[in-house]
């Protein structure tokens, strides 16, 4: 078996086992618990368990399906799946108020009764549903919503001074696919163009799904205007997706891939170096992929400034040995769903937002479009606009 497959069958029993668990306590929580009849009790169960086998046979079928049959499919499952994140946080959160009403009540001696409980079960869980929709609704709203520009200014010390105001405009995380299509690329198109940038940086996770399936919906790629070009490094999806079949679509587009690879920006001694490394986890994955930022930097002058694109945040450990002065990030969706992003701090070091690594800066964007829940909670989709000033010009100034 193929190490691609292999690692997507691997995700699927593991995704399984997380989602039988999670159903598992809402069904404790909000049925059994809440003792509202036979007929409630009997509803819910089928309704819970049907729910919770869907899940993991709609990620399955989203990427074998045509895409307007996937697009349905994935829009009530992922729709679905969004509420019982919100739900399962909410609850978890509720075991507080649980605890809390047995300390109170011990306190008073008036421990509770099993009418009590019934009470505050179905108390909490009416609570619990109405916040959950509310919330869902409003990162519906999020991220279905046009994407906001985030402008950002970031001070780099060997940038030489002419280069100041150098703008850049950093895509992540778009994840063309079931849900996400052409007409919605057009109009980040246009967003990012009306920006005027100097660069445009694509960090990875653009695509779900085959060259053949979605060639039509990542075409406005090809509009993309920018002074100095666009640049891609690809990251874990494009290895879901058929990765030598979109380094070739995306050259067709006029995308430069950075496999591996670094190149010169500006002109002259006005320049910057701009590297790209393969996704971390395309080790093993065959045909020469895998990062390898020493030979991205072989031969480099280290007084040039240089620019690192790499998919994961926890690249930055080795760029940070290897004299990387800013590196652009993307993958963690800044949680997406809070409070997720609490969790994803187990595997990245940083998951949103300008951070500093030793001498080493690393931003990690929210991302610009969604995976899986069509919601952001507390976590917006952006398109990131980042002005490089020279060390000298922001000292001149300060």
């Amino acid at each position: 078996m193929q190490r691609p497959l292999l690692s997507f069958v691997l995700f699927i029993g593991i995704f399984s086992a997380i989602v039988a668990g999670v159903h598992y306590y809402l069904w404790h929580r909000l049925i059994r618990a809440t003792e509202l009849g036979p007929s409630w009790h009997r509803a819910g169960t089928v309704a819970l368990v049907g729910l919770a086998s869907l899940v993991p046979l709609g990620l399955l079928l989203t990427r074998s399906l045509p895409r307007h049959i996937a697009s349905v499919v994935a829009s009530v499952v992922y729709t679905w799946v969004g509420l019982a994140v919100l739900l399962f946080f909410l609850l978890l959160t509720s075991e507080l108020v649980r605890l809390g009403a047995h300390g109170v009540t011990a306190l008073l001696s008036r421990p509770l009764d099993g009418d009590r409980r019934t009470f505050l079960s179905r108390t909490i869980a009416g609570v619990v549903g109405a916040l959950a929709v509310g919330l869902g609704l409003a990162g519906a709203a999020s991220a279905l919503g046009d994407v906001a520009v985030r402008p950002l200014r970031v001070r780099l010390r060997r940038l030489p001074r002419a280069m100041s105001g150098f703008r850049v405009v950093q895509l992540t995380d778009l994840h063309i696919g079931p849900m996400i299509g052409r007409e919605w690329l057009e109009r980040v198109v246009a967003r990012v163009n009306a920006l005027k940038p100097d660069l445009v940086a694509i960090t990875g996770d653009l695509v779900d799904g085959s060259v053949e399936e979605l060639r039509d919906h990542t075409a406005p790629l090809a509009d993309l205007r920018a002074r100095y070009g666009v640049y891609f490094v690809t990251g874990n999806h494009e290895y879901y997706s058929g990765v030598d079949a979109w380094i070739e679509e995306l050259g067709r587009l006029g995308v430069k891939v950075l496999h591996n690879e670094r190149v010169a920006i500006g002109d002259g001694d006005h320049s910057f170096d701009l590297a790209g490394v393969d996704d971390w986890g395309a080790r093993g994955m065959g045909h020469g992929h895998g990062p390898d930022l020493a030979r991205a930097l072989a031969g480099r002058d280290p007084s040039r400034e240089l620019v690192l694109l790499a998919h994961q945040p926890k690249q930055i450990l080795e760029a940070a040995e290897m004299g990387v002065g800013l590196q652009l990030s993307g993958h963690t969706h800044g949680g997406q769903i809070f409070p997720w992003g609490l969790f994803v701090r187990l595997d990245q070091p940083y998951v949103a937002g300008l951070s500093s690594h030793g001498e080493t800066q690393i931003y990690v964007s929210r991302g610009t479009g969604y995976w899986g829940p069509p919601m952001r909670v507390g976590a917006p989709s952006e398109i990131t606009l980042i002005e490089l000033e020279g060390a000298a010009v922001t000292e001149a100034f300060a």
